[in-house]
């Protein structure tokens, strides 16, 4: 087993299944778009190990707590690390995490959108070690995100050649 897969397995966590999207939504772009030694990771959001799309939904700041939403984002670190699993066939082959992007459907005046993507930084960190874990990162609030979710992330991955 590869050093990432065993970190995960030994702090007790899947990675999911793909997703499996609401009936009528079909997504047009690819989970994981690699160019060259790049992995562009499009917006992801927290999935159960069958890969339905996990809750708690709603907005951070009213229906899910900044506990509930932390605990996403790191779910969410785990629906991208499977995607990448699947595009790259080895986590080993990260590099570097370059940059990471989180979104937070958030009520008007919320404020504690770092506190939300720290369950991100924090898996990678975890998993990956201060070199290769270390990222640029917005966590940024939005008014909706598709299907109710709380969290997305989207990340730039620096991968090595086959």
């Amino acid at each position: 087993m590869a050093v990432i897969e065993a970190r995960i397995a030994s702090r007790g966590m899947v990675l999911p299944a793909p997703i499996r999207l609401p009936e009528g939504m079909v997504l047009p772009f690819p989970e994981v778009n690699l160019r060259g030694t790049r992995a562009f990771v499009s917006g992801a959001s927290a999935l159960a190990p069958d890969g339905s799309v996990m809750g708690p939904f709603g907005k951070v700041g009213d229906t899910v707590s900044v506990e509930e939403a932390a605990h996403l984002a790191e779910a969410t670190g785990l629906a991208i690390l499977a995607g990448l699993h699947r595009a790259l066939g080895d986590l080993d082959r990260i590099s570097g995490w370059a940059r990471v992007f989180g979104m937070v459907n958030a009520v008007p005046g919320f404020d504690r959108h770092p506190q939300v993507m720290n369950g991100f930084s924090h898996l990678i960190l975890d998993l990956f070690g201060r070199e290769v874990g270390r990222h640029a990162r917005s966590a940024v609030g939005m008014g909706s995100l598709p299907m109710n979710i709380a969290v997305e992330i989207e990340a730039e991955v620096l991968v090595l050649p086959l």
